[in-house]
């Protein structure tokens, strides 16, 4: 896991897209919601947000 991310901060940084962090951020949070809401109590309520 560890070096996907070097490798994309690598390629970010050689190529200045520095434009792509926050997507990459954003996405790795909702992701990270959404696995973790799955088992809970509060699921149906994150599942209205989408």
């Amino acid at each position: 896991m560890l070096d996907i991310l070097n490798d994309l901060w690598a390629f970010m940084k050689e190529r200045k897209k520095f434009w792509l962090a926050p997507i990459i951020v954003v996405l790795l949070l909702l992701g990270g919601l959404v696995v973790l809401s799955q088992g809970s109590a509060i699921a149906p309520f994150i599942y209205t947000l989408f």
